[in-house]
């Protein structure tokens, strides 16, 4: 059935009601019950919904590696790996501009996974942000705008392999060589994503002032120490962020904070070299798994320790584990109902050689952010886009054709990095512990005016 307009209904309720009522659980829960009673599917559509989204296994998939991410980080606060690690770098973080761009350069640094980077730069660097009197928005902000925008520019990550997959499979790109070849020249056309993380390490050398809300996050905790907004309810519960240091064993740093991290580089950088995709969850597992057993030879903990350890780690996650449960059912909706069918449907008869570039971005843009898929939306937009651009240009690899690519990939990051119903956004949020809507409110202005930017030199590179 051909819903038309009312595909949109769904999507954009959730985010009206999450920036009106700061509860975005309660807004996702509206915007799909609104959306089954749309389809005519009646009450019983919304558990039916939940069931079937619950049940999906990319959903699993990412509540799993959220469930094992929550018991590594309740594993290095108990053992004291998060304090040594700052009293390591205390000569690097002696002012609140030498902080922040620790956290640039950490958030830079894990290129490989998007998921993994928001959820170890926020608890790492969490005790010195709040030590500096830096807002949670603004550590929130570093995560996420270091998350996707550095992934989607890195030619050996999960993206890059996706996305020239999906190049292959509109029928003008030959093989996979090729593809990549694309992808890898559509790099420096990148332009939403290259500014993002620019303007991260700009505003953290305070070479570009704060502005909006974020501005007003940061005078708060400046003025008066509350790194988090009265009566916020941040994204880890208090199970986790308040969890005590053990007083017994020995740690040490390399043992009980690199070996962790280490295991999830090595595993994730062997298996996409060797396979094409990185065994995210495996990593995470075997790292939470061994840093257990590390604590418990050490007699940071016994078992039984290490059991409550855990659990308080799965408690810890459960807010994001629900955002992000209602966050997949609105996008099963979306699908369902074609809300990016509409938006490319409406809008295909606008494009033409000029205009295609920062068309394709905006579109892009608007879809990811109302789904908060950057992938499902590449999957929509790469199969009409790229076609287009090669006629335009003639069947040749023209900088029209790399920037309508690089403008789907920029647009994609834009809704995944500052849209509420994204995962990569709640996981920023879980990662710093800071309220949800608080973060989506202070970054999305920094995202708008890097997305002006990139569409103005969009719309310049279309029409030279």
């Amino acid at each position: 059935m051909d819903y038309g307009w009312l595909s949109l209904i769904p999507p954009f309720l959730a985010i009206f009601l999450a920036f009106l009522t700061r509860e975005p659980i309660f807004s996702l829960a509206v915007a799909c019950f609104t959306g089954v009673l749309i389809m005519g599917q009646g009450l019983i559509g919304f558990p039916e919904l939940l069931a079937r989204t619950l049940g999906d296994r990319d959903f699993m998939w990412v509540c799993l590696i959220e469930i094992c991410i929550g018991i590594l980080v309740a594993f290095y606060q108990r053992c004291g790996a998060v304090n040594m690690f700052s009293q390591k770098v205390k000569f690097m973080t002696k002012s609140r501009r030498q902080t922040q761009s620790l956290g640039w350069g950490l958030g830079m640094f894990v290129f490989f996974s998007d998921y993994f980077s928001p959820l170890f730069v926020g608890p790492v660097m969490r005790n010195l942000t709040d030590r500096a009197r830096i807002s949670r928005e603004k550590l929130a902000y570093i995560c996420d705008s270091t998350s996707a925008p550095v992934s989607v520019l890195a030619p050996i990550t999960g993206w890059a392999v996706y996305i020239s997959a999906l190049l292959i499979a509109t029928g003008v790109v030959v093989d996979k060589k090729e593809a990549m070849s694309l992808f890898i020249k559509s790099i420096p056309f990148n332009f939403y994503a290259i500014l993002s993380v620019l303007m991260v390490g700009l505003i953290s050398l305070k070479l570009i002032p704060e502005f909006g809300p974020m501005r007003r996050a940061e005078q708060r905790a400046i003025q008066t120490g509350q790194v988090l907004r009265p009566g916020s309810v941040p994204m880890m519960s208090p199970e986790l962020t308040s969890l005590a240091v053990s007083e017994k064993g020995r740690p040490n740093i390399w043992l009980n904070f690199l070996t962790p991290v280490l295991i999830v580089i090595t595993i994730n950088m062997w298996t996409f070299f060797a396979t094409g995709q990185a065994r995210v969850l495996d990593s995470f597992m075997l790292a939470a798994v061994t840093l257990g057993v590390i604590m418990f030879f050490q007699k940071v903990d016994n078992l039984s320790g290490l059991m409550k350890s855990m659990l308080a780690g799965i408690k810890g996650v459960m807010p994001a584990v629900l955002i992000l449960a209602f966050a997949y059912a609105i996008n099963s909706v979306s699908m369902e109902m074609g809300t990016a069918q509409y938006v490319i449907d409406v809008t295909r008869d606008w494009f033409n050689p000029g205009l295609l570039p920062v068309l394709v971005f905006l579109i892009s843009a608007i879809i990811s952010f109302a789904t908060g898929t950057s992938w499902g939306t590449f999957a929509i937009v790469i199969p009409i886009a790229i076609p287009l651009a090669f006629e335009f240009s003639g069947g040749e690899v023209s900088g029209l054709v790399l920037g309508t690519i690089a403008a789907v990939a920029g647009g994609g990051v834009f809704g995944d990095h500052c849209s509420p119903l994204s995962d990569t956004t709640v996981l920023s949020s879980l990662g710093s512990a800071c309220d949800h809507m608080d973060h989506v409110k202070t970054q999305i202005p920094y995202a708008i005016v890097v997305a002006l930017i990139a569409s103005a030199i969009y719309l310049t590179l279309g029409i030279f």
